[in-house]
């Protein structure tokens, strides 16, 4: 199914004010530097950090990947793992934080691409878990502290050869432009290195 078949999902999100300070969205294959990046620009922001985890540990590897990734994380960030349902899971961390102390967490989401696999396990339709990245882009893009997403950019490697394979590699990519378009910026991350993704018509206009 090509775009035109397959039309974007809601218009681009709320517009950061001083009051939203919106979120970065990072994108990138696999061992890129996404999530070093993520905890660096958590670290950065001197502010209490929840970091989301959308993964389960369903195999030793997947075990083995979590821990390597906790194993980056300083010691005191709290961690709310939520495998379906990401936009509640932020708003109970805002109402959480609004009751206690007031500071507001900055929030690292990792990552949509197992969130994208959670939600299709679970019978979404892709209408669905795109109406749900929508709204997520948009509860993110609203709050008053920042926030970071990562997501892995799938699009580039081998044909899959299964339906499931194509449809989930469609969806996913649907889904990362569905949260780049709300983002306050979006960045592909490569060996390391960032390049600032930006809206094609603005680069040809």
């Amino acid at each position: 199914m090509s775009d035109e078949e397959h039309p974007a999902a809601g218009e681009a999100g709320l517009v950061p004010t001083e009051r939203t300070l919106g979120f970065t969205l990072l994108v990138g294959g696999a061992r890129s530097g996404k999530s070093s990046l993520a905890v660096r620009l958590a670290v950065a922001s001197r502010c209490p950090v929840t970091f989301v985890a959308t993964a389960g540990a369903g195999d030793d590897d997947m075990a083995a990947r979590i821990a390597h990734h906790r194993a980056e994380r300083p010691a005191h960030w709290t961690t709310v793992e939520e495998e379906v349902d990401l936009l509640a899971a932020v708003e109970r961390i805002d109402a959480g934080s609004s009751r206690d102390d007031g500071a507001m967490s900055f929030v690292v989401v990792d990552c949509v691409t197992m969130w994208v696999a959670n939600l299709l396990g679970a019978g979404r339709s892709d209408d669905q878990v795109r109406q749900a990245a929508v709204a997520l882009g948009d509860g993110l893009a609203g709050r008053a502290a920042a926030s970071v997403v990562i997501a892995n950019e799938v699009g580039m490697g081998i044909h899959p050869e299964t339906e499931l394979g194509r449809r989930y590699r469609d969806l996913l990519g649907w889904v990362n432009a569905d949260l780049a378009a709300r983002a306050r910026r979006s960045l592909l991350l490569v060996a390391g290195r960032a390049l600032r993704l930006e809206e094609p018509m603005d680069l040809v206009a």
